[in-house]
């Protein structure tokens, strides 16, 4: 974590620790000063020739006290100033791999560089500066080493202050302020290389399957492919309504229809719903199809990604978090909805047990329900609420009823429920899958009966989607499908919100 500070600064205004906006103005009269000496304070650019970590890397050998007569030219953001006498000192940093910070000191004398550049650079040079030093490479008497500035210019004058590390962020600030956070944390900047490293596993895993990446609209004429309430639009080209997708699934499985055997997409998807600490406007999503699979063939397959994200992130596969241990190299179980809730309510659940008797276990355990609800959404309900925030270690929860997906198979052998599960980790959904329904009759039945829920009033029923049903009378073959949350899969690794895991997150405006 940088530490952000000064001492000893020249500028009087600073040392009087002026309000925001007075050491804005003061630094826009320092910009002034520099185009009026007709120095450029953001030329286009500076003659670099190391890296900050170049240069620690290759000069890591110099002991305490040694000089060389190498000369570089580097270039960092200020994030630390000490100006005393014939001497100033400033720290330098750099974003270095894997978002951990690189920082090289750096020393302006009075001998090097002169009476007027000395005190220019106590005159003009605040924390937060982009600064390029040309100088020789030396190792102070303390070991630390550095760079004996032989010139010095500003490579981009920074306006604002940086925030100061002792006084620590709030989570508000740093979601909204997102550029400030990746300036002075470097647990910011991780997220980033952690983030991207995961869903380069991902793509990795799926591409070692054969299977190949596309990308479909965004923009759709009828939303569907899940539950959820759409972002509305309107394309002016043709006088239509759209809306934002709320799931990739349709076109997915339109293209495997057209032999597209194995096939997926890691794309945003939109819903216009709650935001709360697992769950944005916007998010991103991975969803796959394969050719003659089912849910258990899908489940092998999210394993194996959700293993190799691990490895990618470098958080090993016993992950501590603040719900508990998580271990990902032990039993993957399944269970299904309807013993799990069984044993956890103390009374047999089936798939035949009636709405009332459920609504009286939703009473005796308070948990909220709406007492419209039939026996299939409420059975839902109670095992979302009751069950699943106690499942730690990776649990295949199976034997859904059809409402809960109207879009997967009905069970080959076992009546009243589909061949779903979703995937709960530390408490939580990270991912679903099923057999996928491809009879094209029975779809048009789930659908219609979802329409008629859509017409009702229900914003979140999916629409009768009429190209989608004439790809499925084309034939499709069996397949099964997956759709997992990255962001979710982020938080796993990362334990935090889904806020600080997405680079720049969807925000109330400020007042």
């Amino acid at each position: 974590m940088v530490t952000v500070t000064a001492e000893n600064t020249a500028a009087p205004a600073a040392a009087k620790h002026p309000e925001t906006s007075d050491q804005r103005q003061v630094r826009l009269d320092k910009r002034a000063e520099l185009i009026a000496a007709g120095r450029d304070p953001y030329p286009v650019g500076v003659p670099r020739t190391h890296s900050l970590g170049e240069v620690r890397e290759q000069w890591a050998h110099l002991e305490a006290g040694q000089e060389t007569t190498d000369t570089v030219g580097v270039v960092g953001r200020v994030v630390f100033l000490r100006n005393t006498g014939k001497l100033c000192f400033a720290t330098l940093q750099e974003g270095g791999p894997e978002g951990h910070g690189i920082r090289l000191q750096a020393m302006v004398s009075l001998a090097n560089v002169g009476e007027e550049a000395l005190a220019e650079w106590k005159r003009l040079v605040d924390l937060g500066d982009h600064i390029f030093i040309q100088g020789q490479v030396i190792s102070s008497r303390r070991g630390e080493l550095s760079i004996m500035a032989q010139e010095w210019q500003m490579a981009s004058k920074a306006l604002r202050p940086l925030p100061v590390l002792h006084a620590e962020l709030n989570e508000e600030t740093r979601v909204r302020q997102r550029y400030a956070d990746l300036i002075v944390r470097d647990e910011a900047r991780e997220m980033v290389y952690k983030r991207a490293a995961i869903t380069r596993a991902i793509r990795d895993t799926l591409h070692a399957r054969d299977y190949v990446e596309v990308e479909t609209p965004m923009l759709q004429l009828i939303h569907g492919g899940a539950s959820a309430r759409p972002f509305h639009t309107h394309l002016n080209a043709f006088d239509q309504p759209m809306t934002l997708r709320i799931a990739t699934e349709l076109f997915l499985k339109r293209a495997v229809v057209g032999g597209i055997d194995r096939i997926f997409e890691i794309g945003r998807i939109f819903r216009n719903e709650g935001v709360d600490s697992t769950h944005s406007p916007e998010f991103t999503t991975l969803e796959s199809y394969e050719a003659y699979a089912d849910q258990f063939v899908m489940a092998d397959r999210i394993k194996e990604i959700i293993l190799a994200a691990a490895d990618a992130a470098g958080v090993g596969r016993v992950l501590e978090t603040s719900k508990g241990t998580i271990n990902l190299d032990g039993e993957w179980r399944w269970l299904g909805l309807y013993p799990g809730l069984s044993e956890a309510v103390g009374q047999e659940i089936t798939p035949q047990t009636p709405a009332e008797t459920l609504l009286a276990v939703a009473a005796k355990h308070e948990v909220k329900v709406d007492p419209a609800w039939d026996a299939e959404k409420l059975a839902i309900e109670l095992f979302g609420e009751i069950v699943e925030p106690t499942l730690m270690d990776p649990t295949f929860v199976y034997d859904y009823p059809p409402s809960a997906q109207p879009l997967a198979r009905h069970h080959r052998s076992e009546p009243g429920v589909i061949e779903a599960w979703d995937l709960i980790i530390g408490g939580m959904e990270r991912g679903t899958a099923f057999s996928e329904l491809i009879d094209p009759v029975v779809q048009r039945e789930r659908l219609t009966q979802q329409s008629l829920l859509a017409a009702k009033g229900d914003p979140e029923a999916m629409q009768l989607d009429e190209d989608f049903l004439r790809a499925l009378e084309y034939g499709a073959p069996p397949m099964g499908g997956i759709g997992l949350g990255v962001d979710r899969l982020v938080m796993l690794f990362t334990d935090v919100g889904i806020r600080e895991t997405i680079l720049f997150p969807l925000l109330k405006p400020e007042a």
